[in-house]
């Protein structure tokens, strides 16, 4: 990856670790417009005030338009959602497995000392 793809990555983390970024890409992911009060209850949780600032900067990085219907995601917007869908698929087996890891009895410093002894 060369130093101009790797200071886009970066950007793109950026915006998107901003918070209620991502969620305002996936309550757009369906392709149906959204007026802001729509969007706002979509997202969960987020200010009138956090919401505009957000939607300005994905705006302003043309991920999300609006028009006479509402917010909608750009074609690029689109493309991103769509590349999230690997994450959508990942997160219910990680979420599975952090279940599982959580149920299992964590070792000790006891255990891990009686595993290095050598037996008698």
């Amino acid at each position: 990856m060369s130093a101009k793809d790797r200071i886009a990555v970066i950007r793109l983390f950026d915006l998107l670790e901003s918070r209620y970024a991502m969620r305002v890409i996936w309550a757009l992911s369906d392709g149906h417009p959204q007026t802001f009060r729509l969007l706002q209850d979509s997202v969960g949780g987020v200010t009138p005030n956090t919401l505009n600032t957000r939607l300005k900067q994905l705006r302003a990085a043309r991920l999300v338009d609006h028009g006479g219907d509402g917010y909608r995601l750009t074609p690029q917007g689109a493309d991103l959602a769509r590349r999230l869908v690997d994450v959508q698929q990942f997160a219910p087996k990680w979420a599975q497995r952090q279940t599982r890891m959580a149920t299992l009895p964590r070792p000790t410093a006891a255990d891990s000392t009686a595993q290095v002894q050598p037996a008698a």
